[in-house]
């Protein structure tokens, strides 16, 4: 320990990255897309996650603090972009939150097997809500034991249903036949609004920078932990996915307990300790993302606030310990306010509504970060790099290109109606609807405070 404070190991730092990146309920949306998802996977490990994870290594041990993303924004292009990039990191957490308390009635169910009636399921909602919200009012060094347990459970978690899966093919045949041309992209509209799900699945990386403070040496760590880390989850992700798409055929499979579902028909039954255990299990890891993501976000809304980019609240902090205690209750206030009128929303999915609109919001705060990584080489070329991205001026435009179209292209699938059916207007409209309503408000923000350039 210095200074009386704890420290993160690299192994630590690791199990951090496996905790906040590999988010286990995602999975199965992306199984979604059916095989042609191992295509995907591919592509962009390749074309996004490899610039993805140099350009935030660079970044985030060249310009450390608290900020973020923020922070790189900002110092590129100004405190309007800052605004709007913090303000979209920020408020997809409260609804990512909700999307996630929305699941927990149903893991109960599954865990206990009685049906909860409608203010039963509530109270549980709001309880998830608001421990997290506690939780995240301490550091995330005192919450590390929660952040290593939720990266061993999430790993459990994939290798078992990617464990059983080869098993279950091996002894029972595939609920979705591989060949040739099953593996490749058919670009279907359906199947590429889920292309969102595997960039999400791959962002992440740039919060264990803002845990700087609590590593042992986070120059050195940073890059080594997004390196390994990265190569892990990609790893567990296509395990885990090959167990779903075995287990269930792409047409019956649930966005929001396909993992569960996956485990019940691999073991032939609904129920039973281990069913129990697993969904005991996978209840964990959605606290450990929750926690693993609370601090992050709540301290780049926080330093935004303090630098009169977002609301004077969210800089509002405890005095014992510095954490933000604003960010933390209007993340409890406004995932509560969804959670209380989705009983009121039409029957659909609430899982896989209230995480695409995360998911999209999420997206957009990513979009300035490329082109910020490449304007700070060119304007601030003196401030020492401990690591820097190599490559001539062509490749490092590649670089700063491909992540930034790619996800540009993705919100186009996952946000606009692109079939006007009314299957597909259902389920993508109350998206688009929702974060115009969240880019309005945003900008709001910026005029209200005459944020300047």
């Amino acid at each position: 320990m210095e200074n009386g404070k704890k420290k993160f190991s690299l192994f630590s730092a690791i199990l951090s990255v496996i905790c906040v990146v590999f988010v286990a309920e995602a999975a199965a949306p992306v199984a979604a897309i059916g095989n042609s998802q191992f295509f995907w996977w591919i592509v962009l490990i390749v074309a996004f996650l490899l610039p993805y994870g140099l350009i935030t290594s660079e970044l985030g041990t060249t310009y450390t603090g608290e900020g973020g993303l923020y922070d790189w924004i900002t110092k590129a292009f100004g405190h309007r972009w800052g605004a709007r990039a913090s303000w979209f990191y920020w408020v997809n957490f409260p609804l990512w939150m909700a999307s996630l308390a929305v699941l927990c009635p149903d893991l109960l169910h599954t865990m206990f097997g009685f049906q909860l009636n409608t203010g039963i399921s509530l109270l549980i909602e709001l309880i998830f809500i608001w421990v997290i919200v506690l939780i995240s009012l301490y550091p995330v060094s005192d919450s590390v034991w929660i952040l290593n347990g939720g990266a061993v459970i999430k790993v459990f978690l994939a290798l078992a249903l990617g464990g059983l899966g080869v098993y279950s093919a091996l002894t029972k045949g595939v609920a979705n036949h591989y060949t040739l041309a099953s593996l490749l992209p058919s670009f279907d509209l359906h199947s590429l609004s889920f292309i969102s799900v595997i960039i999400f699945n791959l962002l992440g990386f740039e919060v264990i920078c803002t845990f700087a403070d609590s590593m042992e040496n986070p120059k050195k760590q940073i890059p080594q932990s997004i390196i390994i880390g990265g190569i892990v989850i990609a790893a567990i992700y296509m395990f885990s996915a090959f167990g779903i798409g075995v287990a269930i055929p792409t047409n019956k499979l649930s966005t929001s307990s396909g993992l569960v579902d996956s485990f019940q028909v691999m073991l032939g039954t609904p129920t039973g300790w281990f069913i129990s255990l697993i969904a005991f299990l996978f209840m964990l890891t959605l606290v450990g993302n929750m926690v693993s993501w609370s601090q992050g976000v709540n301290n780049i809304a926080s330093y935004a606030a303090d630098n009169g980019d977002m609301p004077k609240f969210f800089s509002k902090r405890r005095a014992s310990n510095g954490i933000s205690w604003g960010a933390a209750l209007m993340n409890g206030i406004v995932a509560t306010f969804i959670v209380v009128i989705a009983p009121l929303l039409p029957n659909q999915d609430l899982f896989w509504s209230f995480f695409s609109l995360n998911l999209v919001l999420f997206l957009l705060s990513y979009i300035p970060v490329f082109p910020a990584f490449y304007k700070l080489r060119k304007i601030d070329p003196e401030t020492p790099r401990p690591f820097k991205v190599s490559g001539s001026d062509g490749i490092l435009k590649v670089y700063m290109a491909l992540p930034m179209i790619i996800i540009i292209i993705s919100l186009i699938f996952t946000a606009i109606p692109l079939q006007y059916d009314k299957a597909s207007l259902t389920e993508q409209l109350p998206i688009t609807i929702g974060a115009i309503i969240f880019i309005v408000i945003g900008e709001l923000i910026i005029k209200f405070k005459k944020i300047k350039k």
